[in-house]
């Protein structure tokens, strides 16, 4: 019995399943056993469930043809023993109880403690590997090299120096809050992984805050941090009477208070989240005001004009609120003065209708007329319908006709321009046939020295990017367009291999 209450002892100390403990034992007397009559031999340990008392035992197994004496018998010598043995089955030895040297006493416990570390590590994964996620709270156990391990009570967890907030330090018997970010099971055991440094921190620590969030009324959602210094949380109310960032904010700014208390001091923006792209950009570039703005979807870029006075207030201190921002709304954000707009429109102006004037041969009041109504390329105009262009004042059918003939015309020239002299180039007809190439991509290709298919082929994605330019083609497509290249390469290889 005096086993059994160790066991009992154990499994109430250390929070785990008391078989777990008697397990280990058996595994233990199993081990002395071993020592005392030999390692070949196939020892097995059992402790009574009930009374406590301890069976040592060896097994034999019965087999056709005996290849290990220590652990294997034939059938017909076990047929003596047993008459009804078969194949398969084993023969059960009882061996006298072990009194247990000084040496073997120590093997036996070494082997119960790792067993029961090895117990206490699986009950700690098991609890702790669905509380990612969570906020918890702990001591500071001990302290490394800026990294924190922290006693949560049932388990230790690691607070690494990176996910610390900046000019934060802990010592002995500090309470510590934190964001479990990762559990994972490790050699040494669950490695608990926490942080102060991540988004979710922020929106847990709100959630615990603000009733609204915690009941679902109130919706959190985006949060981007640059630690211990700024933020910017973007919520939603579910309910219309509610202000979601009054809400967030409390009464005399009681409740965000406790959130930057909480983070040393961050400053935190509390931003309407919008479904509307360009409204979220705006209310996330707060305080900042935006005269406008213009999305490119495609690229999910969104191009902003703000006050000439408003330019420092909207990129913020080492382009912090910018920053900040696109991280928020996952835009990236171009801001200019509405002075920067104004010179770039206007140079804008001048080389398109330049343009105009040069490719289509008309005097800069057509250009400039032209330019005003949309156009910004020859193309648009050679293949546009006659109707938009005789909309334009002061332009009747004839002139919509002559304006799209001289357009054909000029582009006609240039493609024969571009065609001989990609063929000047060495630029073969295989690269030439590649679809998505048109004729000026195909002389910059030749310019730089690509002039088989194997030399497009050979080319990495953003190698062709560069040659071609960063508006030409998405990097997506030209690692298409690449390994469509490579096709030939493959069916060369199959064609040897059948041969």
């Amino acid at each position: 019995m005096e086993l059994l209450q160790v066991a009992d002892a154990v499994a109430r100390e250390k929070n785990i399943d008391k078989e777990h403990v008697l397990e280990a034992m058996e595994e233990a007397i199993k081990k002395a056993g071993r020592s005392k009559y030999g390692h070949e031999h196939d020892i097995r340990a059992r402790i009574d469930r009930k009374t406590g008392d301890i069976h040592l035992m060896r097994y034999l197994e019965v087999v056709e043809t005996v290849e290990d004496e220590a652990t294997q018998v034939s059938v017909a010598q076990a047929k003596r023993k047993r008459p009804d043995a078969k194949v398969g089955d084993f023969l059960i030895d009882p061996l006298p109880p072990i009194d247990f040297g000084r040496i073997a006493a120590q093997t036996a416990k070494q082997v119960i403690v790792q067993k029961v570390r090895e117990a206490e590590r699986d009950r700690q994964y098991d609890e702790y590997k669905d509380r990612m996620g969570d906020i918890v709270n702990g001591l500071v156990k001990r302290v490394e090299y800026g990294n924190v391990t922290v006693d949560l009570g049932r388990a230790e967890a690691v607070l690494r120096r990176d996910e610390c907030l900046p000019r934060e330090h802990f010592k002995n018997g500090d309470r510590v809050r934190a964001f479990i970010y990762d559990v994972r099971r490790e050699p040494r055991g669950p490695q608990i992984f926490l942080s102060r440094t991540h988004p979710a921190f922020m929106a847990g620590l709100f959630k615990q805050e603000v009733p609204e969030i915690y009941d679902g009324i109130i919706e959190i959602k985006a949060v981007a941090r640059d630690p211990g210094s700024r933020a910017k949380i973007a919520v939603i109310s579910n309910d219309s009477a509610i202000d979601p960032v009054g809400a967030c904010v409390g009464m005399r700014g009681s409740r965000v208070q406790a959130v930057v208390g909480e983070l040393q001091g961050e400053k935190i923006d509390i931003i309407p989240w919008n479904r509307d792209a360009a409204t979220f950009v705006v209310n996330a570039l707060a305080p900042a005001e935006v005269a406008k703005v213009v999305l490119d979807e495609e690229t999910k870029r969104i191009e902003v004009v703000v006050p000439d006075d408003q330019l420092s207030l909207a990129i913020g201190r080492r382009g912090q609120n910018v920053r900040l921002a696109s991280m928020l709304t996952g835009w990236d954000i171009d801001i200019m003065t509405e002075q920067e707009e104004s010179d770039r429109r206007t140079e804008e102006f001048k080389t398109r209708s330049q343009m105009f004037i040069e490719a289509l041969d008309v005097d800069d009041v057509i250009a400039h007329l032209l330019v005003a109504e949309g156009f910004s390329s020859v193309e648009e105009i050679a293949y546009v319908d006659t109707e938009e262009l005789t909309s334009i004042d002061a332009f009747d059918e004839d002139v919509a006709e002559e304006l799209r003939e001289r357009a054909r015309n000029f582009l006609e020239e240039q493609n024969n321009r571009l065609e001989n002299r990609r063929k000047e180039l060495g630029v073969t007809d295989e690269v030439a046939a590649i679809e998505a190439l048109t004729a000026p991509m195909l002389v910059k290709l030749g310019e730089k020295g690509v002039k088989t298919l194997d030399d497009f082929a050979d080319l990495a994605g953003d190698e062709l990017i560069e040659i071609l330019g960063k508006d030409a083609m998405s990097e997506d497509e030209a690692n298409e367009l690449i390994m469509a290249a490579r096709a030939h390469w493959f069916a060369d290889e199959e064609s040897g291999a059948d041969a």
